[in-house]
């Protein structure tokens, strides 16, 4: 008879789950980045919960008040490879005067759970602990070790979190060659009755940029052909402005071919005349999967110069959000070094290279088979990050990474657009199908 895991995931675990989500989006863990967060009664709140499920947690801080979660179940087969779970505790900023609710209000109204960490990443953090617990009330463990890991600062650089983890813990990972964390397996609504899962089998690179511009400070009312800000502006609009071309790596030609064989397209890359952006066109609302991760991109963020009216600053600063898709690394650079310019200088400021798995692997075929066993009409698809995750700094210590934390929702709630925005939320039901999906892959990854 196959295992649909109905003896372990009870009303109790699922209640957990929903009850876990609001307590934790209850507890602020906002990152404004630079060092400007606390994690530390989140991970409490997680490290108390494993404990009373009988597993044993592990508390880890580069830095005061910066606490990561790790734990280790073991499995009951000792020959079998470690899997690394992890999900991040720090939330971006949210401001309350934009919201139908507080952020950090966790309130649970009509069967949603509204708050900051609704979808990244509480509920995913929320679900495992509930999984975790249900399996200890039934006396049951998974095939392989699963290890937990509940980290910090994944909202900014990673630096204190799961950097800190890979680099000056890497035993507790012992074993661990393949990895699942955020962004995958969530409902995404391609049109009337065609509902897609994209499981994430890459991501794109990340390529935060400083620019820096130098000139002749003077009074506003000279002419100065030396000006740091005109020079400066120049080159971002160049950056934001310029049309990257397409690059199709190994999982984007998969997701790709996957998501137009939906719509009823026979697409191949391999044709000469093929156009990616032409096949957008006809994909609708799927489209915005795929329109991100054809190729590198540049969108300046910030910029920083001058303090007062009158003044001609000497020296004008600013910073473009850089993504590079696999092996695109070189041709960014030399872009880069083009559309800046001999008058503007630039550095990275945050970089990690793109990551890719492969879609053909058993893992991937376990976490399709996971999602289309608790909704049978759903298609599930590969599909790379335009983003980055942790799995960039555990992928320093051979550890495979594929974006799995499953969830289902309805039509009118929209990932994507929930995803560091405002009024982000989730149904409760959403979260109970998420639990049973994550029981049944982890069970026997």
């Amino acid at each position: 008879m196959a295992d649909t895991g109905v003896e372990r995931i009870d009303g109790r675990a699922l209640d957990e789950a929903v009850r876990f989500t609001s307590e934790l989006i209850r507890i602020d863990t906002t990152n404004r980045g630079g060092g400007d967060c606390r994690e530390r009664p989140a991970a409490e709140y997680v490290a108390e919960r494993l404990a009373e499920a009988g597993v044993e947690p592990v508390l880890l801080e580069k830095e005061p008040g910066r606490t990561n979660v790790v734990a280790r179940i073991e499995g009951s087969d000792p020959h079998a490879d470690a899997l690394l779970v992890h999900g991040h505790l720090d939330v971006v900023p949210a401001e309350p005067a934009d919201w139908s609710v507080h952020p950090f209000s966790g309130e649970v109204r009509d069967g949603v759970v509204w708050g900051r960490g609704a979808i990244d990443m509480k509920n995913t953090d929320a679900m495992l602990l509930a999984v975790v617990r249900a399996w200890a009330r039934a006396g049951v463990r998974p095939r392989r070790d699963i290890v937990l890991a509940y980290t910090a600062d994944e909202e900014d650089t990673g630096i204190v979190g799961s950097g800190f983890l890979a680099a000056e813990h890497p035993g507790l990972f012992e074993g661990c060659t393949q990895g699942v964390g955020e962004s995958g397996g969530y409902t995404f609504h391609a049109g009337p009755g065609l509902r897609i899962y994209p499981v994430a089998a890459g991501e794109r690179g990340t390529a935060w940029l400083r620019l820096t511009a130098r000139g002749t400070a003077g009074h506003g009312s000279k002419v100065n052909k030396e000006n740091a800000v005109q020079a400066l502006s120049a080159a971002v609009a160049r950056l934001g402005a310029y049309e990257w071309p397409v690059r199709l790596t190994p999982v984007v030609r998969a997701s790709l071919t996957e998501i137009a064989a939906l719509h009823g397209i026979d697409a191949d890359p391999d044709d000469p005349d093929f156009d990616a952006d032409r096949l957008l066109r006809k994909l609708g609302p799927a489209a915005a999967l795929l329109a991100p991760i054809l190729r590198n991109s540049s969108n300046p963020t910030m910029l920083e110069a001058g303090y007062k009216v009158n003044v001609i600053p000497g020296l004008a600063v600013g910073h473009v959000d850089g993504r590079t898709v696999p092996g695109g690394e070189e041709e960014f650079a030399e872009t880069v070094d083009r559309l800046t310019g001999p008058d503007v200088d630039w550095e990275y400021y945050h970089r990690y290279e793109a990551l890719q798995a492969p879609v053909a692997s058993p893992l991937f075929a376990k976490m399709r088979a996971a999602l289309e066993r608790f909704d049978p009409e759903g298609h599930v698809v590969p599909y790379c990050m335009s983003g980055g995750t942790d799995a960039k700094q555990f992928s320093r210590l051979g550890i495979v990474g594929y974006g799995f934390s499953p969830v289902r929702l309805p039509p009118g709630i929209e990932y994507g657009t929930l995803f560091h925005g405002v009024d982000e939320r989730v149904p409760a039901d959403g979260l109970h199908f998420g639990v049973r999906v994550l029981d049944h892959f982890l069970m026997d990854p």
